[in-house]
């Protein structure tokens, strides 16, 4: 509908640049005399209709949410066509936040989306992405709490302030309930695991208008089993014998990746030697068979008869994983209430307060084994003190003769040896228990005064997020244990002397956010064809993250479990906007924003938009925006963290690379060096230019469409020096040297001591550096057919098309990452595909509601430009680590991830007028994911598909039923 209608008295903005309230203006009328009902909508001053705004904007209603599907939020809005690369999903077990969900609106992080509630901003997760990005976690999110969620997809930083460079997520929950509502539901894969629960209740009374008030409650209960990774063996992302795939043999316990075709000798990734399903013993110095002492069976030492040398040799003494995760256990419990009461005259109060707590249970690898080489200590990092190799292990080798823990078990080599194995008894995973507490209450008061809309708002938030470690390893305990014959190696272990050598500890993470906001608006004069109306408005919020270290990863007890950021961040702003009509047929607006942060400075962001319709068909609008994103806590404040790049060979221990070199020391040939963030108080916010420009048809009743085009450039990008400040050379501190192989240039190898020691760490900071520029085409096209006596036919396509996303590094090289894995440095290399999109088709006839939704993910290349990645020939360059074709080249038909489509069934059928029955079928085709041999984002579980993209494939066809009932 593209008549323009006349604003009726002022308007309203919500606050901190929330959504905009807006009194409710006269409705335009179509052709047909039929009312257009008109709505608020995020990123607009003008209550309309979504294809009226000057900027694109999806809304998703409480139906849609309902006919998706879908079981939860974060679900839902992943399939977004919008959502890209960066995007953060629960499948991602390896992240820093795992456990959580975040949005990446056109691929540009989940810390340059904001993401709102009721239009106001609330606490981030206290654990950031990837120990950076701020983002808010939607996984704790209720379905039925929610009335409807707008994406706004254009830079909105003149009404938002920071975060909102690619676009807005506003959450709007419900305002008011009457009568009582009931709904019960479970659902399970067809290949096991992931049975899911969920039952919801809201009930509430008072009718605004009649009773000038109106109370209500919801709450909601999910549960959602685990689906392991042995749960899904067998399909060919699932298995890491890569033999048939002209890879190698990854899985863990095989010590031979491949027999070379020339030679037909066993070809080793490891040296022959890995933890296997028993433990061992090793002679380092033992007899050499062609060159090797690890092909000798005289130097080894199975502590059962459950393997020997011939069966280890054979890759028969795999460990199969039983523990690893490919969704987590989830389960939320969520309660909200609010309460709208009429003050007399025209003002209204109204009053919410909401606790949503999530459950997770999350891992972070397969078992913890014994350290068969001197074990060198943990670096630790606590409030910007650095100490390395703390509790260091000068020798891990056990004596010809010598106890090897308790049960009997003596060194019988006759020379020293290590311990090769799996340690028993504890966590099979680096597990992590975490418990989400996100509280909220918000009060909000609007009303007139002295010609003026007031609207008025203030909130207190926050997340609090306790952790449960398990499975990580006091190592000096375990030693000591093992030398006086305390700790069995087989396992049947006294349950103290397990919590000495595997200890569990808790952490307590909270992040908070308090605002108080207010706006007044008003029509100021009659101006061309309609009234020049002015909203202004002031915001404040106080934001504190204090996530500190775990206890035992303080003193290097165990090894850092995750980052730390203790910091806060003062904000305020003033705002104001203009909206005029000087044509009949164009619609003006112009806004800008002053934002003071106490952590950098100041940010003046202004944006200009526009709608002309020439006729009732045809539409266009475009705009530009400034925006910005400030540096936050994990920047700016009390903050580090740990993290590595791709393999490279020590500069010293292994200069040119080669095992084969004499002197090399072997196992430093390819090392992925610890580098620490350290934050950096003067870094500048990150600022942003975008420009949209698009036509809005609708030719005929119920046809419309929107295409869109967008440009994006961010730059003063907030990164780290390693790897993108020019001349930048890392420092990195060592450990003093220990015995390790040393290559003797014939093919063997001997144990000596290096001159130097490994690498601890390198320190590098946060700078300003760098540029990303994107830009896209957008369409969202709608059609409805009314059949009569048959029906309604309802159809609808949105699609978004990346056209260049680049990255121009400070020393002006320019990166194309459309189509490929990169940027993979950052989201877990979640992949930049160049299409994405979601098609709908419903039929609505009397008491059946039946809707089909696909979701297509083009094909992308698992190569990153900006790591080196431009030949399937650059093997090495696996961002995620492992070793699929370590060695020989890497067949074509992976280098690229096929497109993948899943197509979900929903079914509503009214069985009375109170009682309804649902249905629904996710992935009706079982469609199995792409494998994708660049993503990290699952390296953890060692599966080879892309939990971000293609998460639905891993979880195969899901089935659920439930009933509703109201009264």
């Amino acid at each position: 509908m593209l008549k323009k209608t006349i604003l009726v008295r002022s308007l309203a903005v919500a606050f901190g640049g929330a959504a905009v309230l807006a009194a409710m203006p006269a409705m335009a009328q179509q052709q047909s005399g039929e009312t257009v009902q008109r709505v608020v909508v995020t990123g607009s001053l003008i209550s309309r209709t979504d294809t009226e705004t000057a900027a694109p904007v999806q809304v998703l209603t409480a139906q849609d949410i309902q006919r998706s599907g879908k079981t939860s939020v974060a679900e839902l809005l992943t399939d977004l066509a919008a959502n890209g690369a960066g995007t953060l999903g629960t499948g991602f077990s390896g992240a820093f936040a795992n456990g959580a969900s975040g949005i990446s609106l056109r691929g540009l992080t989940v810390g340059a989306t904001l993401v709102l509630v009721d239009g106001h901003r609330v606490a981030p997760y206290p654990l950031s992405d990837d120990s950076q990005r701020s983002f808010v976690d939607v996984s704790s999110i209720p379905f039925d709490a929610i009335d409807h969620i707008d994406v706004l997809k254009s830079g909105a930083s003149a009404t938002y302030g920071s975060d909102a460079i690619a676009g807005v997520v506003n959450i709007v929950l419900k305002k008011s309930i009457t009568g009582t509502r009931v709904n019960v539901e479970g659902g399970t894969t067809e290949h096991g695991g992931g049975k899911t629960t969920r039952a919801s209740f809201g009930t509430g009374f008072g009718d605004l208008d009649a009773d000038g008030y109106n109370a209500f409650i919801t709450a909601e209960f999910r549960r959602q089993e685990a689906i392991k990774v042995a749960d899904r063996e067998g399909n060919d992302w699932d298995n890491r014998d890569w033999r048939l795939r002209g890879g190698n043999n990854i899985s863990l316990g095989a010590p031979v990746a491949r027999i070379d075709p020339v030679t037909l000798q066993p070809v080793s990734i490891n040296s022959f030697l890995t933890a296997a399903s028993t433990p061992f013993l090793y002679n380092p110095s033992g007899a050499k068979v062609n060159g090797s002492a690890a092909l000798n069976p005289a130097n080894y030492q199975f502590l059962d008869s459950n393997c020997n040398f011939n069966k280890y040799m054979s890759d028969n003494c795999i460990v199969r994983d039983t523990a690893g995760n490919i969704q987590p256990r989830t389960q939320n419990i969520n309660v909200m209430a609010g309460f709208t009461k009429k003050l007399g005259a025209d003002w209204e109060l109204g009053l919410k307060a909401s606790l949503f707590r999530r459950d997770s249970v999350n891992n972070r690898g397969m078992g913890a084994t014994f350290s068969p080489s001197t074990f060198a200590g943990n670096t630790t990092l606590n409030n910007g003190v650095l100490t390395a190799g703390v509790n260091r292990i000068p020798s891990t080798l056990f004596a010809a003769g010598a106890k090897v823990g308790g049960g009997g078990i003596t060194n019988n080599l006759g020379s020293a040896a290590r311990l090769y194995g799996y340690i028993p008894g504890v966590d099979p995973t680096n597990t992590l228990d975490n418990t989400a507490k996100t509280t909220r209450l918000a009060a909000d008061i609007k009303g007139t005064a002295a010609g003026w809309d007031i609207n008025g708002g203030a909130g207190i938030t926050e997340v609090k997020t306790d952790i449960k470690y398990s499975g990580y390893i006091d190592r000096p305990s375990l030693y000591a244990a093992l030398n006086n014959g305390s700790f069995n190696v087989l396992g049947g272990n006294d349950p103290s002397i397990l919590a000495s050598v595997s200890p569990h500890f808790t952490n307590e993470l909270t992040s908070k956010l308090n605002y108080i906001d207010l706006i007044g608006s008003r029509e100021l004069m009659q101006l061309g064809q309609g009234p020049l109306a002015l909203a202004v408005g002031g915001h404040w919020h106080k934001r504190k993250q204090n996530s500190p270290p775990a206890g035992p990863t303080l003193t290097g007890q165990v090894a850092s479990t995750s980052a730390f950021v203790i910091g806060d961040e003062t904000n305020a702003a003033v705002f104001a906007e203009l909206q005029a009509n000087p044509l009949k047929t164009l619609e003006a607006h112009l806004s800008a924003r002053y934002d003071h942060y106490n952590s950098y400075g100041h940010s003046f962001t202004p944006a200009a938009n526009f709608k002309w319709a020439p006729t009732k068909q045809v539409g266009f609008r475009g705009g530009i925006a400034k925006g910005f994103r400030a540096p936050n806590p994990a920047e700016v404040g009390n903050a580090g963290s740990f993290f590595t790049f791709n393999a490279i060979p020590d500069p010293i221990l292994c200069p040119d690379g080669k095992t084969t070199t004499a002197g090399n020391a072997v196992n430093q040939c390819a090392i992925s060096p610890p580098y620490v963030q350290i934050t950096n108080k003067d870094l500048a916010p990150e600022k942003s230019t975008s420009y949209n420009l698009g036509i809005i048809l609708d030719p005929v009743k119920d046809l419309s469409a929107t295409f869109d085009y967008y440009n994006i450039e961010v730059k003063n990008q907030i990164v780290t020096a390693a790897g993108n400040l020019p001349g930048f050379v890392p420092t990195f501190v060592r450990v003093a040297p220990v015995p390790m192989e040393i290559s003797d240039g014939n093919g063997g190898t001997f144990l000596g001591t290096p001159s130097v020691g490994t690498a601890a760490y390198a320190l590098s900071p946060y700078i300003n550096s760098g540029k990303t520029k994107t830009s896209g085409l957008e369409a969202d096209i709608s059609y409805k057919w009314r059949m009569g006596d048959m029906g309604t036919l309802r159809a609808n396509l949105n699609v978004a098309h990346t056209l260049s996303y680049k990255q121009i590094a400070a020393d002006g090289t320019v990166y194309s990452m459309a189509g490929t894995q990169g940027p993979s440095v950052v989201g877990g290399a979640t992949g930049n595909p160049k299409d994405r999109a979601q098609f709908t088709l419903g039929y609505v006839r009397g008491p059946l509601d039946l809707s089909a939704t696909m979701n297509y993910t083009s094909s992308f290349s698992t190569l990153d430009p900006s790591v080196g990645g431009t030949s399937c020939d650059s093997t090495g360059l696996d961002v995620g680590g492992r070793t699929y074709f370590q060695g020989v080249t890497q067949p074509a038909e992976y280098c690229r991830v096929s497109s993948f489509t899943t197509t979900n069934l929903n079914v509503v059928y009214k069985i009375t007028k109170d009682l309804s029955v649902r249905g629904a079928i996710l992935n009706v085709f079982d469609k199995q994911p792409p494998i994708d041999v660049g993503t990290y984002g699952n390296a953890t579980a060692q599966t080879a598909y892309n939990a971000s993209l293609h998460q639905a494939g891993a979880v195969g066809r899901f089935f659920s039923l439930g009933l509703t009932y109201q009264f």
